[in-house]
Formats: structure tokens, sequence, C-alpha cells
């Protein structure tokens, strides 16, 4: 089993639902010429990712947007990762809605680790990391900063997720570009992340788990890593039978934690020189 992913890195026209759809649905077409199962966006495409934000402009769960990808989705036969600012209880929050091939919205994740030292202190935060089943393969999803913190990665690959997703939109990615790869690496999971273009945006990319051969020779785990500046659609292969037995044997992810020691990661207390105003 293959799961070809569709990675978009394309900046959304702000305050521009109607083209940003229209965009999406002519990306889906693309992706499914190419063969690819799923597409993966940058972060709130469809509204385009931009502030102020208030709940009259965040998307209804049933939104006529949501609706038009879902399907084309359908449509086309291939899943997409939609992502938006959607109502909240209270504020708007920064979503990815996980559409399958059959049109059908299998997840809704809010971002949890939204940016509170900026703009991103006027959204809601999600409470919780989820995973879903995406035709056969366990997908978790995490978003932009969400990915700056291990246990984000961690929850999912407890969770059951097999490949995780990063919609993404941020700049200065070397070294967030290889906090991915180790992710993949310590998780025994695939990860693919879409981010805009721009000078120094873009390197959306996507790695594999798996970091040795048979033989315990070290290979490179890189499977996608894109240009800053050059727009488009990019792939990524992850061949889920040699993921899966590697996950099966090696010693990484969730084999042999000692949790007992882990008590102070759940320490809500914040010290010095972590204290912000």
């Amino acid at each position: 089993m293959n799961l070809k992913i569709a990675v978009l890195q394309m900046r959304p026209e702000i305050n521009n639902k109607v083209k940003n759809v229209e965009t999406i649905i002519d990306k889906i077409k693309e992706a499914a010429e190419n063969k690819a199962d799923i597409l993966l966006l940058p972060e709130c495409f469809i509204t385009g990712y931009n502030f102020p934000i208030n709940m009259e402009d965040a998307l209804e769960d049933d939104s006529i947007y949501i609706k038009k990808v879902c399907s084309a989705a359908k449509n086309y036969s291939v899943g997409v990762i939609a992502t938006a600012f959607s109502k909240g209880k209270y504020k708007p929050q920064n979503t990815a809605f996980v559409i399958d091939k059959t049109g059908k919205v299998i997840m809704k994740y809010s971002k949890v680790h939204t940016c509170d030292f900026a703009a991103e202190a006027a959204l809601e935060s999600g409470s919780e990391f989820k995973v879903c089943d995406f035709h056969g393969i366990k997908l978790g999803v995490m978003i932009c900063y969400d990915r700056e913190y291990p246990e984000s990665a961690r929850v999912l690959m407890m969770k059951g997720a097999e490949i995780i997703l990063v919609p993404n939109d941020c700049e200065a990615m070397k070294p967030r570009v290889q906090a991915l790869s180790t992710r993949a690496y310590e998780n025994m999971v695939g990860v693919a992340m879409a981010n805009p273009n721009g000078i120094n945006a873009g390197c959306s990319c996507a790695f594999s788990p798996i970091c040795w051969n048979e033989d315990g020779q070290c290979v490179d785990n890189t499977l996608l890593l894109a240009e800053p500046m050059i727009e488009g659609l990019y792939y990524a292969d992850f061949d889920m039978d040699k993921i899966r037995n590697y996950r099966e044997n090696e010693m990484m992810g969730n084999t042999f934690r000692k949790v007992k020691a882990y008590g102070e990661l759940l320490n809500e207390n914040i010290n010095e020189p972590f204290v912000r105003k």
C-alpha cells in the first residue's frame, strides 16, 4: 500500500474565499491527474492566514466553501486537508478539515498551540490532538506552531498516527524542517508539511520514518524538500508496507519509553527563563 501526498506550496489570496476554493479545486484535479491520494494545503488556505479575524468571517463547519471542496474531493476521488479559520465556541479557531476520497469530512482538528505571543492570541485554541482512518491509513494533523513542540507529534503517535500532515504558514524554515525530520525519526511516523512559497519561506517537505536500512546503514529519510520561492504542487510517496514493517521491528516510537520518569511533562508551572509577559 502506498500513500501519495500532493503538497501545495502556494500563497492564498487574503479575504478571497471564492478564489481560494477555485484554486483548491484546480489543485485537486491536478493531484488526481498525478494519481495522488490526498492534497495537503498550507495553513488557513480557504480564508487566508490574516489578522484580525472575527467570528463573522470564520467558517461554519457546513460552510458552502467546505461543501465545494468536499464535492470536488468526491468527484476526483482525492482526499484533502482543507484549512481555514473556523467558528469556535467563543472565538475563531485555526482549523484543518480532513476530507476523504468520498467527500466526507472524517476529522476536524483545531490548532492546540496557538501563537499566543502574536496575533493568534485572539484565537480559541483546540483542546486535543486527533487521529483518523483515511482509507486504511491512520492520519494525524498538527498545524504550524504545533510542530514546535515534540509533545504534539508524540501524542499523535500514541493515538496511532502512521502519517502526520502539517499545514503551515511560517518563515525561517531551516530549523523547523530539521525538527520535522526528527519528529519522523523519533516517532517512527511519516511527516509532510505544506508552506506558502516566498523569501525565507517555502521549503515544503516530507520525511519517511525509515532512517536506516536492514543492514543498519543510515539512509536519507527526505522524500521532499521544495525550494523556497517556487510555487506549485509537489509529491511525496510513502510506502506504507515498508513503513509498517519498520515500525514493527525498530526501537523508537512507543517501544521502550520509561513513562515513570515523565511526570514533569504535566507540570503547568512556567519558571524563568521561560516566563513571558
